[in-house]
């Protein structure tokens, strides 16, 4: 895998390269317009002096004949560059070349390229009264001038280039270094510390990076604390109905008659309690866990209600009276089954359990906006103010329950996990609950 401060060097190295290739290639290419001109300029320069200094001869130059011969010296040319000058007839008067074979074309003023044999030249011809002057260099100079000064306008080019990309290296991993130091953080640690993460002078970046990771801690914390709480009331809670049973079984096993049968259903009522109390447990685990309860089946918010009510109770649920509008059958609910059945049900239960035998509970069916509202209303004592808070608490009760604390903490993790909401309201002839859940749109 290869590494963020080499994957940040390359991209940017790269954007580097193309934008100074491309700087580059503009800055060589109008380098080379220019110096172009420059020699063109100079070939015009070179023929208007050669006109003056003929101007200024004592003795025309038509009167010395042709193939009159005068050094570049005299006539003033640089080196490299050939001179001639002809009259209006075509005779040559004068050149600066030996060869009498390297005529260059003067019958065309201005610039042109020709070839004479066998090398490209670029001249330029001049008329300037009685005479043609005409200038010319080789093509071949031209581009050794123009490969050495491309050369030494290329050197400073790609010594700033690679300069560029050996700094950005260095502010790479400059900028990458808060990172490294939290990297060397996190390998300081202790495998079982969950202490939040302290890594000082750390850029705004890479705040939100420690806060969400300082935010991992916590929770896992609460995960762990959560399941050695879990732990021990589980491991409480179970040793007790044991603990009842095997006392029972003892009894049972040492007396015959009425008080055997008695021993043995108090054995069996304990062994109920430990088997709902798993699977309470059970269901906890999966809810909090990352199980999945789709099972593709959906359900109206009424058969949610009626499925609930058949399974509360165990054979107790001819107390409950269902009151739900006509519309609640079209309405699908936007979350599992099972948990929407386990939630409601749960509540029924608790409800059930803590009014008097012969007391009614009441299930009213609301549709709002975007959820249903389920209101479960039982006629018993209520519960106290301050003992609201602890109703979703695991294995909590009150000095009159009988159950195992685990039914309304079930109910507020499938409220998490689901985005339904719960609410408690405890008035003076009973307890009322609202659980709302939501509506597939």
């Amino acid at each position: 895998m290869i590494s963020l401060r080499l994957r940040l060097t390359l991209i940017l190295g790269t954007a580097f390269v193309v934008i100074w290739a491309l700087a580059a290639a503009w800055m060589l290419r109008d380098l080379r317009q220019q110096m172009m001109f420059s020699l063109d300029q100079r070939l015009v320069a070179s023929a208007r002096m050669v006109a003056g200094l003929i101007d200024q001869l004592p003795q025309p130059l038509t009167s010395k004949g042709e193939g009159t011969r005068l050094s570049a010296d005299q006539l003033s040319v640089p080196d490299g560059m050939a001179c001639q000058v002809s009259s209006l007839r075509g005779e040559i008067l004068a050149r600066s070349h030996n060869h009498a074979e390297q005529t260059l074309d003067d019958q065309r003023s201005g610039f042109h390229d020709q070839l004479i044999d066998g090398a490209l030249w670029r001249s330029f011809t001049y008329a300037r009264g009685d005479v043609r002057i005409t200038t010319a260099d080789r093509h071949q100079e031209r581009e050794a001038l123009n490969r050495s000064i491309l050369l030494a306008a290329s050197a400073p080019v790609l010594v700033a280039l690679l300069g560029s990309l050996g700094l950005l290296w260095l502010g790479v991993g400059k900028g990458l270094a808060p990172l490294n130091r939290m990297r060397d953080a996190l390998r300081r640690r202790s495998p079982d510390s969950l202490e939040p993460l302290q890594v000082r002078a750390l850029p705004s970046e890479l705040q939100p990076l420690l806060e969400t990771q300082n935010q991992l801690f916590q929770r896992i914390g609460q995960t762990i604390e959560r399941e050695r709480r879990m732990t021990g009331d589980a491991a409480h809670e179970l040793r007790s109905p044991l603990t009842a049973i095997k006392t029972h079984l003892q009894v049972a096993r040492m007396t015959d008659g009425s008080v055997r049968e008695q021993a043995l259903e108090h054995a069996e009522q304990g062994a109920d309690r430990l088997h709902r109390t798993l699977e309470q447990l059970l269901l906890l685990a999966r809810v909090e866990g990352s199980l999945s309860f789709d099972d593709g089946v959906a359900c109206s918010a009424e058969q949610v209600a009626r499925q609930a009510i058949q399974d509360a109770g165990l054979g107790d649920n001819r107390r409950i009276t269902l009151r739900a509008p006509s519309q609640a059958a079209q309405v699908i609910l936007d979350m599992p089954n099972a948990l929407a059945v386990a939630a409601l049900r749960n509540l029924l239960d608790n409800a059930l359990r803590h009014s008097a035998a012969e007391m009614p509970v009441e299930l009213l069916l609301q549709l709002e906006a975007e959820r249903v509202v389920y209101c479960v209303r039982d006629y018993g004592p209520g519960i106290a103010e301050h003992d609201l808070q602890h109703l979703t608490q695991r294995f909590w009760r009150d000095a009159q329950s009988s159950g195992c604390g685990l039914g309304l903490a079930i109910v507020q993790a499938i409220v998490q996990r689901c985005g339904c909401a719960l609410h408690f309201d405890s008035q003076a002839d009973g307890l009322r609950v609202s659980l709302h859940m939501p509506i597939r749109g």
